[in-house]
């Protein structure tokens, strides 16, 4: 659109376009983010059918959780917790949003660059997807077919587009000098004030192009709601589970102490739910993995190779214990950490069954999702109770912390030793084996480090003068806690009351009463072990072996 000397409108290439004059951008990009839509969609239906186990979505997904740096995760979590993974999608969709509308307004402009932009998305997902644990020939060919199905839908609304273009073109071409200025234009109104999309030239070829954005939106929209059932394999699987009756313990777990849970308003309870449990994993999805197709094989350095079954494990003497697993990421004060009742059969009497050679020292467990950690074998193979657990809280593992199975081994962080939907153990050497996180930073053994946490009152909060009760949680797993302290504004360390705790594998609960005037007051707790070794005061980060220092929080007294 251009203005002569009189200040009059003139027809130009920018006005020519679909829609409202000078903004057809919007129409191409709407046209690149549905193309775009329908190649995802293609790519995650077809997987559904054909590879459960791993989509373009997820490859890509999980090939953004392997590349980014630790303290990138670090912060992850730190914000968003256990909703880092809806974030990660959320921040996926968004991204493949703006790249498709880029893509849209590139293939508008000139030919065959949104092409290019979307052979590029291709070519991505087919990286991310060679480089999963569980990749194979049909998974290879899904970011293919995404991209191409997205390139031939981008093809035909751009060509509708096209359309809709050249008609609107005709239709604002200016009239021969001979036409009278007021001469009738058949079947609508006359005269400038008809509006661009008015002419009957471009009202069909503009519903067309409608019609085909919206049917693609449709199409995309309702592809991606039965790709997530297909893909919802875990809802079947879920359906078993409801369905499974776990075996009775043969050793069944010390009864709870009486006074153990202390009950203060505020404060998490003894045993999490599972609904509560913290939940951290480099699954972009949860695996849904049918019991009945479920094996654990243990390989390696072993005298004899085992493959067991999910209905020999549970025809195994089962152990039920409480014990207290921690996330290697949880900050001084955080709430990575959970304690529960879990069922399972003793990794060491496995391992007995396979026969560790001579020289090994670790054992790599692998996940179904391709995950590994590599595990102490004196951990898995001494006195504690480490279990290939079948069972969480009397009831059969959620699908989101490891059904069929899992590793839980007490005193060690999770990144090291708590390996959901377990199916290898591989004994080995640590010279030999990395598991995932070690060459990303962290430490290759992980015990969890005594420390403890104030949940009552909560930070920040304000309370009213007089008796405050304080309240919180402590833990040194496979060592016990001997005592917990308090102090107020650095001054002296004060005892408080710590109740018993289940065993030396699970975290305790404490409380204490103080008497507090108006004002604002600094409050720390430190934990002592059962070996007398008071918890670390020096604070350090998460990485590369877990968070020291005590924590603190400034509560506001009031009259």
């Amino acid at each position: 659109m251009g203005f002569d000397l009189q200040g009059k409108a003139s027809v130009g290439a920018a006005a020519t376009r679909p829609g409202t004059a000078g903004t057809p951008g919007r129409w191409a990009a709407a046209a690149g983010v549905v193309a775009v839509a329908a190649g995802v969609v293609v790519g995650e239906l077809v997987a559904a059918l054909v590879s459960p186990a791993l989509s373009p979505m997820t490859g890509v997904g999980g090939a953004v959780i392997d590349a980014v740096p630790p303290a990138v995760k670090d912060w992850a979590v730190a914000v968003f917790g256990t909703a880092d993974k809806l974030a990660l999608l959320v921040g996926m969709g968004l991204a493949i949003a703006a790249l498709a509308a880029l893509a849209g307004l590139l293939e508008w402009r000139r030919r065959f660059t949104g092409f290019a932009v979307i052979g590029i998305f291709g070519v991505v997902g087919l990286v991310a997807v060679l480089g999963r644990a569980q990749v194979t020939g049909n998974a290879i060919a899904l970011p293919l077919l995404a991209a191409g199905t997205g390139i031939l839908v981008l093809r035909w609304l751009m060509s509708r587009l096209r359309d809709w273009s050249t008609s609107t073109t005709a239709r604002e071409r200016p009239a021969p000098a001979a036409a009278p200025a007021t001469a009738p234009i058949a079947g609508g109104a006359a005269g400038p004030d008809a509006g661009p999309d008015a002419g009957p030239d471009a009202g069909p070829d503009r519903r067309r192009f409608l019609q085909a954005l919206g049917g693609g939106a449709v199409v995309a929209t309702v592809g991606g709601a039965l790709a997530a059932g297909l893909r919802g394999a875990a809802a079947g699987v879920s359906e078993i589970r409801s369905k499974l009756a776990l075996p009775s313990a043969a050793s069944p777990a010390s009864p709870v102490p009486a006074g153990a849970e202390l009950r203060l308003d505020g404060m998490d309870p003894l045993v999490t739910p599972n609904r509560d449990f913290y939940r951290i994993d480099t699954a972009l999805t949860v695996p849904a993995v049918d019991p009945d197709a479920w094996v654990l094989r243990v390989t390696g350095m072993v005298e004899r190779e085992i493959e067991l079954d999910f209905a020999t494990l549970l025809a195994k003497p089962m152990t039920e214990r409480h014990v207290t697993i921690a996330c290697v990421s949880n900050e001084v004060g955080g709430d990575l950490i959970g304690n529960a009742l879990w069922l399972g059969w003793p990794v060491r009497e496995l391992l007995a069954m396979a026969g560790p050679t001579s020289g090994a020292d670790m054992v790599l467990s692998r996940s179904k999702d391709g995950w590994t950690a590599g595990t102490p074998l004196e951990a898995l193979t001494d006195d504690r109770d480490a279990l290939i657990a079948v069972g969480m809280n009397g009831e059969p593992l959620p699908l989101e912390h490891g059904f069929p199975a899992r590793l839980v081994v007490p005193g060690l962080y999770g990144y090291v030793s708590a390996t959901k939907w377990l199916t290898e153990l591989k004994v080995t050497r640590f010279a030999d084996d990395v598991g995932y996180w070690t060459p990303r930073g962290w430490s290759e053994r992980g015990p969890i480090k005594t420390s403890s946490r104030i949940d009552v009152p909560r930070a920040g909060r304000a309370v009213r003068a007089g008796t405050v009760a304080f309240g919180g949680v402590a833990w040194a797993q496979h060592t016990g806690i001997s005592k917990v302290e308090l102090r107020v504004n650095r001054g002296d360390w004060q005892t408080v009351e710590l109740a018993p705790g289940i065993s030396r594998d699970t975290w305790y609960q404490w409380q204490l009463s103080l008497p507090l005037t108006p004002g604002q007051y600094e409050i720390q707790v430190r934990a002592t072990d059962l070996n007398g070794v008071p918890q670390i005061e020096e604070r350090s980060q998460v990485a590369p072996d877990g968070a020291t220092g005590f924590h603190t929080i400034r509560v506001d007294v009031t009259p």
